[in-house]
């Protein structure tokens, strides 16, 4: 909101906060006419307005008077699929409430390149910021949003922070749902692939499987364990390691649908069946979940939802439709877990497949 950010002769909202002693949102609330602001307050953010000649761009008294609002959208998923369902729901919402999305990439990993991007997409027309994981708990990005005063939603940060928006669903109980499942079907060497070592999501899922394993009194140290981020490639990597051990797994359990699909080519390419020999089970349920053979079991994660939702909540805040007391700041939708032909039960050994020899009833 370019209200909340600077003004036409280039005094930001944070000098006036700064100068009335109020936050960047308090004076935004001033300036569009808002209720809930106490007169003392008010008058307050008026003098700093007239004492610093704050001059607010029009733009901003747009989401006042119920013109269109502008938001983006920063991305930077490594998972194409992943991204596509997003985009998918976020464009669906914003058609329907009648405002524009902006797309941008964010391409750099380092902390100085995000918070450059994120610069340079705040001084847009933007009001207001969607951050799909990973740069929903990128903090070098938050805090240039917060810096220059733009509301952000969190999407798939696994765990909330006070005062911010956050959408997502229960990645633990998801998890632990998805080993449950696999050790109802009889499997006990279960391995485990994780998603990128800086996501709450990604140590929420592990967190999930373990508890699964410890509580069907089995030992997480005997399972294995392998690095992962969330990318097709390092699905490739991980998998190559855990099926050169011996004895090999009898299921693997990757923390997204990507490094799963890359899970079931390794397989293939080593002359397993899948089921037969080892099952694999992955996350999300992405177009990619059935564009592979066998299709994935999975769990199904709402991406498109995820993206409807956190489109509404920022217009909400935007619009004061539920600011303050009574606003809901997140919301966690549920999961589905979702059972295809890449799972069954463990192959028998050879030791169990020796049944020992029937005694003839005596005469």
């Amino acid at each position: 909101m370019r209200a909340t950010r600077r003004g036409q002769g280039g005094v930001t909202v944070q000098d006036v906060a700064r100068a009335a002693g109020v936050s960047a949102m308090t004076v935004s609330r001033v300036v569009n006419g808002g209720h809930n602001v106490r007169e003392s307050t008010r008058l307050a953010v008026a003098e700093a307005i007239e004492r610093l000649q704050y001059k607010p761009n029009p733009a901003a008294r747009s989401l006042a008077v119920g013109e269109a609002t502008q938001i983006g959208l920063l991305y930077a998923n490594p998972s194409a699929a992943y991204l596509s369902q997003f985009l998918i729901g976020a464009l669906a919402a914003a058609r329907r409430a009648g405002c524009h999305l902006v797309l941008e990439p964010c391409e750099g990993e380092s902390a100085d390149e995000q918070a450059e991007a994120t610069r340079q997409f705040a001084a847009t027309d933007v009001q207001g910021v969607i951050l799909p994981p990973p740069l929903s708990e990128s903090q070098p990005v938050r805090s240039e949003l917060e810096a220059a005063g733009i509301p952000a939603v969190a999407v798939a940060m696994g765990r909330r922070e006070a005062g911010n928006l956050n959408v997502r669903i229960d990645d633990f109980q998801a998890a632990a749902a998805m080993t449950r499942h696999l050790i109802s079907l009889g499997h006990r060497d279960i391995a485990f692939i994780r998603g990128h070592p800086i996501q709450v999501a990604s140590a929420e899922r592990f967190r999930g499987f373990v508890h699964a394993i410890e509580e069907a009194g089995l030992d997480p140290a005997e399972m294995r364990v392998e690095p992962g981020y969330f990318t097709y490639r390092s699905g490739l990597a991980a998998t190559e390691r855990l099926l050169q051990r011996s004895p090999r797994p009898t299921a693997i359990f990757a923390a997204n649908d990507d490094m799963a699909a890359a899970a079931v080519g390794v397989a293939h390419r080593q002359g397993l069946h899948i089921p037969r020999d080892i099952s694999i089970v992955g996350f999300d349920d992405v177009a990619l979940a059935t564009n592979v053979w066998p299709e994935l079991t999975t769990v199904r994660q709402p991406i498109a939802q995820m993206a409807e939702t956190a489109v509404s909540m920022l217009l909400a805040r935007l619009r004061r439709r539920g600011g303050g007391e009574g606003e809901i700041e997140e919301v966690v939708l549920p999961h589905e877990l979702i059972l295809r032909e890449s799972t069954a039960p463990p192959p028998v050994s050879p030791v169990q497949a020796v049944a020992p020899a029937r005694r003839r009833p005596s005469r």
